[in-house]
């Protein structure tokens, strides 16, 4: 069974001044696609090809204007409060902006903890306990609990957005550039942490991308998208051969390799 799925897709925006309302732009134009257990997706395209509005439509920030968002069974328009919770519980999202993800003015462990609390009826020492593993499967310190975020690098601050996320056990982790802006040491630490979450977990990914050498080393399909629609699914097998004219696009594009060292370290 598929733990989520869109079906035909659309979204369009508006923008809003003094003079009133300009003509919907469309940023989502029929997309179909699906998520099962254990699988990890790669949705590869440009910026402003519509990734980032789709994962958002996905774990239900944001309705389509056209078409339905299924989670298992079940349409998100249909879900009551407990149904909510449970989406919130099982799918998780890592934004490409750390910053603009989290309260300036908690903690660390109050970041951390919050997911803990709401979702999974954790506090107090318990809690305490599962955000001080969950710092260090990101790589981070205890002495960075009650920092800040303005206290933290942006790479630093990205593990603990990501930690947030592991925080409930969710099944699903959508992946929004999530670890675009970590050096690749830290990139090939957190996929492989992601690898293992899938193979002793079933945990399922998202993940959202523009960058090639990722794909191929963390994902098993790739999804293409070009002006809001799909344009192109392939598996990954080895170096990615793209048949779309936008696929060829991003790899004639892509960045050099990964190191030899690193790809070795992370296998």
């Amino acid at each position: 069974m598929n733990l989520l799925e869109a079906r035909g897709v659309s979204k369009a925006y508006r923008t809003f001044s003094l003079v009133g309302a300009t003509k919907a732009k469309p940023v989502l134009n029929d997309i179909s696609m699906q998520i099962a257990a254990g699988e990890t997706v790669a949705l590869l395209g440009r910026s402003g090809c519509g990734k980032s509005t789709l994962a958002r439509l996905l774990v239900g920030l944001e309705r389509p204007d056209g078409g339905d968002i299924l989670f298992g069974e079940r349409s998100l328009t249909s879900l009551d409060k407990a149904g909510w919770r449970n989406l919130r519980k099982t799918v998780q999202m890592v934004f490409q902006d750390p910053l603009g993800a989290v309260n300036a003015r908690s903690t660390v462990k109050d970041i951390i903890a919050e997911p803990l609390n709401y979702l999974c009826g954790l506090t107090g020492q318990a809690a305490a306990e599962r955000v001080r593993d969950l710092l260090s499967s990101v790589g981070l310190n205890w002495a960075e609990a009650n920092k800040f975020p303005h206290q933290l690098s942006g790479g630093q601050l990205q593990r603990v957005c990501i930690a947030r996320a592991l925080a409930p056990d969710p099944k699903l982790i959508i992946l929004d550039e999530a670890v675009s802006n970590l050096d690749l040491h830290l990139q090939i630490q957190m996929l492989d942490l992601f690898e293992e979450l899938r193979r002793t977990k079933n945990v399922s990914y998202l993940f959202v991308t523009h960058d090639l050498r990722l794909v191929e080393k963390f994902c098993v399909r790739v999804l293409v998208m070009d002006q809001g629609r799909i344009v192109e699914e392939t598996p990954v097998s080895g170096s990615l051969a793209f048949s779309s004219a936008e696929g060829r696009a991003l790899s004639a594009a892509v960045l050099p390799p990964m190191p030899r060292q690193l790809l070795a370290a992370g296998s």
